[in-house]
């Protein structure tokens, strides 16, 4: 009988310990988690402040920002350049962003991932809905995003017609 204490004792240490660690695993990768989160709120604040500089230190240095309609803009000084012409031109049109915060995040070592829905809105009307996937890695504590990209749910815009072509005067 003190030999079944004794093991009972011992198994039950384990299964504390283990869901004492499984406990801990939650709340680690809830706080990076939420520092994916935090990450993307801090690019919104910054967007619709019309900070790009403020965005531009949220990549990694090898990131790539994918944008739709447009070429890969390929590490911080490019995705700066290309977020500051984006800003100029939705403080133009009176374009805020807004995230849903109801979004997906996944952590799996220093990598993670979040995914989610967004709207642009003008005087307070929504002129586009679409969807989100960023990719993080983390690097010294911190997470930075390395891939970037969104695109709108409504189809693209018709291109213009072409001009016909004049014939050449003689």
């Amino acid at each position: 009988m003190n030999r079944a204490r004794k093991i009972a004792w011992i198994a039950a240490c384990v299964l504390s310990g283990g869901v004492g660690l499984a406990g801990y695993a939650h709340a680690a990768g809830g706080g990076d988690e939420a520092a994916i989160r935090e990450q993307t709120t801090s690019w919104i604040k910054a967007y619709n402040g019309g900070d790009g500089k403020a965005i531009a230190a949220l990549y990694a240095e090898d990131a790539l920002l994918l944008p739709p309609g447009a070429p890969t803009a390929k590490g911080r000084a490019a995705i700066l350049d290309f977020i500051a012409k984006d800003i100029a031109s939705s403080k133009a049109a009176g374009a805020v962003f807004h995230i849903n915060p109801k979004t997906d995040v996944g952590v799996s070592g220093d990598m993670g991932w979040e995914s989610g829905t967004y709207t642009v809105t003008v005087k307070g009307a929504t002129v586009e809905s679409g969807k989100f996937l960023s990719v993080s890695r983390k690097k010294d504590g911190k997470w930075l995003y390395i891939r970037d990209t969104w695109n709108a749910d409504a189809p693209p815009s018709p291109a213009p017609p072409a001009s016909p072509a004049r014939p050449a005067k003689k």
